[in-house]
């Protein structure tokens, strides 16, 4: 091919495979510009025009804008520069995408209306400070003011729902589950309830140890489960024996001794912390950062307190 042969657009069409409107919207954007003009004013280009179509095709297939394009071909910023500034924004374009499928697939698989698909869609837009900025209010809320234990603090500080870049459906729903839960006052004051409780319990009976504590709890699971499963009603003869080991492991734990009155003082803290929406906050955390899910207390302080009704704990207040 002669070096020093010009080209109308249409040869050019034929020789890139683009059509001749591309050519000619690109070369009015000034970054393939005529290299000459025919008597009659029609553009004619060179081989340089050839090199610099290719190179526009490339980013523009890229998603490189033609201003950019523009500054590369004039040497004003290189296509290095270019590229990882149009990498970064394909990563924003990407997680946003990402996210807008999994609010479709959650919208889809629980049949939301459209004011749910609305809230979904503006809880699961938030930024990664806004998500903190509203468990943080959540827990400014519930527990300012109130002496809870210092590890409990860390532990509700420390567990961020965080969202993936590519989060599943589940993870979505859960998400905006949680964040509707935290801002609803009536959980925010039972939440509130349940610490001032603790302290008051902790100034009685002084906080039990973490490991003692989380001991207690696994036995009480593993007892009540076996008892559920083997169809022990909590009200029956065959449940005592359960009961009583539960209630003096209790007894040991806080310092004291088993008998009405502390039967009493145990069925209240039972009752008072039995919310089922604490243990649905600590699920949704996990769903939301991919945690392994525990199993919750809520069955089995159902079943004690239940046994612990049948044998007359509660009976003088309820009376």
């Amino acid at each position: 091919m002669d070096d020093d042969a010009l080209h109308s657009i249409g040869d050019l069409a034929r020789l890139t495979g683009l059509t001749v409107k591309t050519i000619r919207f690109w070369s009015d954007a000034g970054v393939v510009p005529p290299t000459a003009r025919t008597p009659a004013g029609y553009r004619l280009y060179g081989q340089e025009a050839l090199a610099r179509l290719g190179l526009v095709r490339t980013l523009r297939d890229l998603g490189v804008g033609l201003v950019d394009i523009r500054r590369v071909l004039e040497r004003e910023i290189t296509v290095t520069e270019v590229a990882a500034a149009h990498a970064e924004a394909l990563e924003v374009q990407i997680r946003t995408l990402r996210l807008r499928r999994a609010v479709l697939r959650a919208v889809a698989g629980r049949g939301a209306t459209p004011e749910e698909t609305e809230l979904m869609h503006k809880l699961a837009n938030l930024s990664d400070q806004e998500r903190r900025r509203l468990i943080h209010d959540f827990i400014d809320h519930a527990f300012q003011g109130v002496d809870v234990d210092d590890a409990f603090m860390t532990t509700m500080r420390g567990s961020v729902p965080v969202l993936p870049d590519d989060p599943a459906p589940e993870q979505v729903a859960a998400w905006v589950e949680l964040a509707e839960l935290v801002q609803d006052d009536e959980f925010r004051a039972g939440m509130r309830r349940a610490a001032e409780d603790q302290v008051r319990a902790a100034e009685e009976v002084g906080r039990p140890g973490p490991d003692e504590t989380r001991e207690l709890a696994e036995i009480m699971r593993a007892r009540t489960d076996a008892a559920r499963e083997a169809g022990i009603d909590p009200a029956s003869e065959a449940a005592g024996p359960i009961v009583d080991e539960l209630v003096r492991r209790s007894a040991e734990l806080s310092g004291r001794e088993d008998g009405p009155e502390f039967r009493e003082w145990l069925l209240g803290r039972l009752e008072i912390g039995n919310d089922s929406r604490y243990e649905r906050y600590w699920r949704l955390v996990a769903v939301v950062n991919g945690w392994p899910v525990t199993p919750g207390m809520g069955p089995a302080v159902e079943w004690l307190s239940a046994g612990l009704r049948a044998r007359g704990a509660g009976a003088a207040t309820e009376g």
